[in-house]
């Protein structure tokens, strides 16, 4: 009975009791919680609302002057760039004078064989009878490298490389060329023909396939020397080997050309009693 006298007395535990009445004081103390929480988010959007207007303010006030310092930036990069076009077109008109300089001077310079001379500079347009020969990738080539050209370096699959290039145009000069060209692009004595990766470079200008080769000649025997010689057969190899396209035919007239830019040397023999002369040395 005393058990059930003291549950009937204390329903409401203690600690429960103590927590509703520190509410209660909480409460005659200040406002209530939830209260407190709205008027602390209408103060943050208060205060956010002043950052955005002061800055859209900011924003607006500054506006013309970016507006005008990006007209200015325009304004100047158009004048640099027309002076840019103005210096580019004066280098061009340069280097066409001095190419037409250096083509007259072979020309004048170099006696009776003044015009044999420019031919081998690729000072002057040639044409005439002649072969032209086309030598292109295999069908459907690999990009990429393991095949079974692959050696110092190359990696090929059937592309044409810069050492096939080099010993097809041997092979034409060897076999009486007089004059040749790949993909309007002349060659002279001095020309290079390299690789940058997988592009072909003829004086340092970059060519693509099909490979256009163009040579001045008798274009019969031309042919036939070619084809007998050791660089012509080379390329049959290339083509059986490889798949490798190659086509070459004889041409009443083909047209070639000058070169775009001229590189003139010139050397003279010493005088007799000289010091080159004294050791046994010559000059070239």
């Amino acid at each position: 009975m005393s058990l059930l006298n003291n549950v009937m007395d204390h329903s409401l535990d203690d600690g429960y009791a103590e927590a509703s009445a520190r509410r209660r004081a909480d409460g005659s103390a200040g406002l209530p919680r939830t209260l407190k929480s709205k008027l602390g988010l209408a103060a943050g959007l208060v205060v956010a609302a002043l950052v955005v207007t002061l800055g859209a303010a900011e924003a607006r006030i500054s506006a013309p002057v970016v507006a005008k310092e990006r007209e200015e930036l325009i304004d100047r990069i158009d004048a640099e760039t027309q002076a840019a076009d103005a210096l580019e077109s004066d280098v061009d008109e340069l280097r066409s004078d001095v190419s037409e300089r250096q083509r007259k001077a072979l020309e004048q310079h170099g006696g009776d064989q003044g015009q044999l001379v420019a031919l081998l500079a690729g000072a002057t347009p040639v044409e005439g009878p002649g072969v032209k020969l086309i030598v292109d990738d295999a069908k459907d080539t690999d990009q990429g490298g393991g095949g079974p050209r692959e050696s110092t370096g190359f990696a090929d699959t059937g592309r044409v490389r810069d050492r096939d290039m080099q010993r097809v145009v041997n092979g034409l000069w060897e076999s009486g060329a007089e004059a040749i060209a790949i993909n309007g692009q002349r060659l002279t004595a001095l020309s290079a023909i390299r690789a940058a990766g997988d592009a072909i470079l003829v004086d340092n200008r970059p060519l693509v396939p099909p490979y256009t080769v163009l040579a001045v000649g008798d274009g019969k025997k031309l042919v036939t020397a070619f084809q007998d010689s050791a660089d012509g057969q080379y390329l049959q190899a290339l083509k059986e080997s490889f798949d490798i396209r190659t086509s070459i035919s004889d041409q009443a007239e083909v047209r070639l050309p000058a070169a775009p830019s001229l590189i003139v040397r010139t050397a003279e023999p010493k005088a007799a009693g000289s010091g080159a002369a004294d050791t046994g040395k010559g000059t070239s």
